[in-house]
């Protein structure tokens, strides 16, 4: 069972235990399910953690550390993802439409059925990623093209 408190702002939020809030170190933390939109997040470790599902939409996870999470179906759209570490995290069926990835590490993701819609992939590292089926309408590709 999910279970959520705190202000519903940019403070920080505790989710089943864990005190959600920017810089925090929350490495193999579970939380898959949590409403997290609109979150201030900046420079937060959630490396290998659980994230299906999650809602991120709108939040600011600039320079988040993301390394190995699993992001199945999480809704990051609109979020500002600027220079985070996303190497080898799962992707599959996210929403990353209209997001802000500049200068992000996604190299070895995997981005099966991926949204990147309206995203700005300024500078991404997508090497030794799989993005079968990924969705780029739109988007404004790593050495700055718009993709049709």
């Amino acid at each position: 069972m999910l279970v959520a408190c705190g202000d519903g702002g940019e403070g920080s939020r505790t989710i089943n235990g864990y005190v959600v809030e920017a810089g925090a170190e929350l490495a193999g933390a579970d939380l898959a399910g949590a409403d997290l939109s609109g979150a201030y997040l900046v420079g937060i470790n959630l490396a290998g953690a659980e994230l299906t599902g999650a809602n991120f939409s709108g939040a600011n996870l600039s320079g988040a550390n993301l390394l190995d999470a699993n992001l199945y179906q999480a809704n990051l759209s609109g979020v500002n993802l600027n220079v985070a570490n996303m190497h080898r995290a799962d992707l599959v069926d996210a929403d990353l439409s209209n997001a802000d990835l500049t200068e992000a590490d996604l190299s070895g993701a995997l981005m099966l059925n991926t949204n990147f819609r309206g995203a700005n992939l300024l500078g991404v590292d997508f090497s030794r990623s799989n993005r079968t089926s990924a969705d780029f309408t739109g988007a404004i590709m790593p050495d700055g093209t718009t993709n049709p």
